[in-house]
């Protein structure tokens, strides 16, 4: 039990979600190990920068936030993004809740020593798709601040298009996978 005192994280102990796809795995963080992220601990990986970066933190405890409010739904949380010939964590990808009408909104964050090598971008392609290829899921879409030219650059790779501004932010959304 982390220091947030989350008391019923065993209720949602499922098989955990452990996407595959060449040099990316995707680990699903359940709530016990949101539990120890969100208190910025290691949650038992080993991380390139020695813990876990501050938006994979603070996506861990949107995963508490929602065990609590009763939302919590498995495999629409949080993913640490592993290196496959090591498993060393890069950083983190995730949803920011369940699918509703049809989208799914993603954001992701990597470990600066781990910036400029396409993880997020392999990573968000794996994700994108598992979410595209659940039923009733037509759109997944991100956003970035207008000023933040990399992550914009990996949304593109990744097959996103730019569409309407929301609240400020940049808007991208994906259909289909990219063939």
């Amino acid at each position: 039990m982390g220091k947030r005192g989350c008391f019923v994280v065993d209720a949602y102990e499922a098989e955990r979600t452990v996407l595959r796809e060449g040099r990316v795995v995707l680990w699903e963080v359940l709530p016990r190990d949101a539990a120890r992220i969100a208190d910025g601990e290691t949650a038992g990986l080993r991380w390139i920068d020695g813990l876990p970066g501050d938006g994979t933190v603070g996506a861990a405890g949107i995963v508490l936030k929602s065990v609590l409010a009763g939302t919590y739904v498995p495999g629409w949380g949080v993913y640490c993004v592993l290196r496959a010939e090591d498993e060393v964590a890069v950083g983190g990808i995730g949803f920011h809740g369940p699918p509703l009408d049809g989208e799914v909104e993603i954001g992701y964050d990597l470990s600066v020593s781990a910036r400029g090598a396409g993880w997020a971008t392999d990573a968000l392609r794996l994700l994108s798709g598992w979410a595209l290829g659940r039923p009733g899921v037509r759109r997944a879409v991100a956003t970035t601040e207008p000023s933040n030219t990399p992550s914009q650059a990996v949304l593109s790779r990744a097959g996103y298009t730019r569409v309407a501004d929301r609240d400020g932010l940049w808007a991208y959304e994906l259909t289909a996978m990219p063939q």
